[in-house]
């Protein structure tokens, strides 16, 4: 991806509360089947956590101190932005890489990563992670899943092309299990965490990400790429998600 069309991304998506699909309630659902709302003075890695929703939550609803990593520094600035006007001190913000992340060997309680391991993919990002967990340690994440084991050709083959490691959770969890973790609890992210949380309020941003960035010809192929995905999550809904990956560190 060449730094033009990066700085044209940052700049959709840097205004938006989320930048992948999510939701409050569904956040609650992973903190409380991971069993840690009574746990105290966790140490949990938000990875690839954007301009920081979920860090924010985190940091408000559990005992944790939050180490926030993500490689944008515009999207890390927000974030700082946002701990200070909230006086949250319990986040340490940090550009940086998912593939180098600094962690120390057992450093934390929790890696978590909302719709962000597809970027160094899923397989090579649990195995490598591991590590950085504490024994019995909780790794949660989303990814993209398919939820049905045959779909139509053109979603298969859409999201072949954006992403050749998307499969099924039966698969995925098999992946988690030869890494070295054990199956804690799946579920997948309901319509309005698409919808009414991150492609509705996209869509509202359109015309004025075209009118500060003049027209041009690769903010118009940033919309059409995006009204594409949007077109082809409404029709094939059925066959697709984000699944919720809660698994533990276990030690043979």
């Amino acid at each position: 991806m060449d730094e033009k069309y990066l700085k044209l991304l940052i700049d959709l998506h840097i205004d938006g509360k989320r930048q992948g699909p999510g939701g409050v309630q569904e956040t609650l659902k992973m903190i409380e089947l991971a069993g840690l709302r009574h746990q105290k003075n966790l140490k949990i890695a938000d990875i690839g956590c954007g301009t920081g929703i979920a860090s924010i939550f985190l940091a408000k609803e559990l005992s944790a101190r939050i180490t926030s990593i993500d490689f944008l520094p515009e999207f890390i600035d927000v974030l700082k932005q946002t701990v200070k006007s909230e006086y949250l001190t319990n986040i340490d913000a940090k550009v940086c890489s998912m593939d180098n992340l600094p962690f120390d060997d057992e450093e934390y309680d929790v890696l978590w990563s909302e719709g962000a391991i597809y970027n160094i993919g899923f397989e090579k990002g649990v195995k490598e992670w591991r590590r950085f967990l504490k024994k019995n340690g909780l790794l949660i994440l989303s990814e993209i899943t398919w939820l049905t084991e045959e779909r139509p050709d053109e979603i298969q083959n859409h999201w072949d092309s954006e992403y050749p490691e998307i499969d099924t959770a039966s698969e995925k969890i098999k992946i988690l299990e030869k890494a070295g973790y054990s199956p804690v609890a799946y579920f997948y992210l309901p319509e309005s965490c698409w919808t009414d949380n991150y492609y509705n309020p996209m869509q509202s941003r359109f015309t004025e990400f075209l009118e500060r960035n003049r027209n041009s010809t690769t903010a118009q192929e940033i919309i059409e790429a995006e009204k594409v995905e949007i077109d082809l999550y409404g029709r094939f809904k059925e066959y697709l998600s984000y699944g919720v990956y809660i698994a533990r560190r276990v030690d043979r």
